[in-house]
């Protein structure tokens, strides 16, 4: 029986060392990396920036529309004078001209629940481009070439001034960003560390204001129509995860 339990005694001094050694290769296998994410403690907050800029351009929605008996005699009428509008809005060098519109349709007169065919009226519409300053007196002159209508009328900015307002309104979302999260964690007596994440939620620009089209009239005058523009809206949204 002795020679038993000193043979169990010399085992256990034999494995001891070895199962300290695998104890603490199990401790060390821990990944340094995911105790420190344990440790770590952030705030995640999003600012918001808003930039406004001027309006240079006027987008137009310029027709020209005819009636007469027959459906050939107005699409030749309306042809014409087509043509003549965009002879004169290509000789401004207006931007972004196409066409956006092209009807013909028949017309009717009712009496009494009987449809009796009158004639046809025809129409075709174009949109471009111009700097608002030389809007007024080319909409006088497409009148003298023959447009009769406005179908709409917005004004816009450039491009190159809306991708420079959208990297200001970026950087002013991530400047208020910092600052909510310092208001916060210094009323909680903490400081604000290292940005660990960044979130970009968009710098968009919202649709051109629009003006209604029947507050312009198409009628030739002595001094250009009046045209003014306004101010557009640059928005930026960022979210800041912050450790502390």
């Amino acid at each position: 029986m002795k020679s038993l339990m000193l043979d169990h005694q010399w085992l256990w001094n034999s494995w001891k060392p070895l199962a300290i050694t695998l104890g603490v290769a199990s401790l060390c296998l821990i990944p340094p990396a995911i105790a420190q994410e344990k440790l770590l403690r952030t705030l995640t907050v999003s600012g918001r920036g808003t930039e406004f800029i001027p309006t240079t351009l006027t987008q137009v929605r310029l027709g020209v529309e005819a009636q007469g008996k027959t459906a050939n005699e107005v699409q030749q009428v309306v042809a014409q004078r087509s043509n003549a509008v965009v002879d004169l809005l290509k000789s401004r060098k207006v931007e972004k001209l196409e066409t956006t519109g092209i009807n013909l349709n028949p017309t009717y007169r009712y009496d009494n629940g009987n449809q009796t065919l009158t004639g046809y009226s025809a129409s075709n519409i174009v949109s471009f481009r111009v700097a608002t300053s030389k809007a007024g007196a080319l909409l006088d002159d497409a009148v003298k070439a023959g447009a009769t209508r406005v179908d709409g009328v917005s004004f816009v900015a450039t491009e190159g001034a809306i991708s420079s307002a959208q990297k200001v309104a970026l950087k002013e979302a991530t400047q208020d960003a910092q600052a909510q999260a310092d208001a916060v964690l210094s009323v909680l007596n903490l400081t604000r560390k290292d940005v660990v994440g960044i979130q970009i939620n968009g710098a968009f620009t919202p649709p051109p204001r629009p003006l209604r089209a029947d507050a312009m009239e198409l009628k030739a005058a002595s001094s250009p129509s009046p045209v003014i523009g306004g101010e557009q809206q640059v928005e930026a949204s960022v979210t800041l995860q912050i450790s502390y």
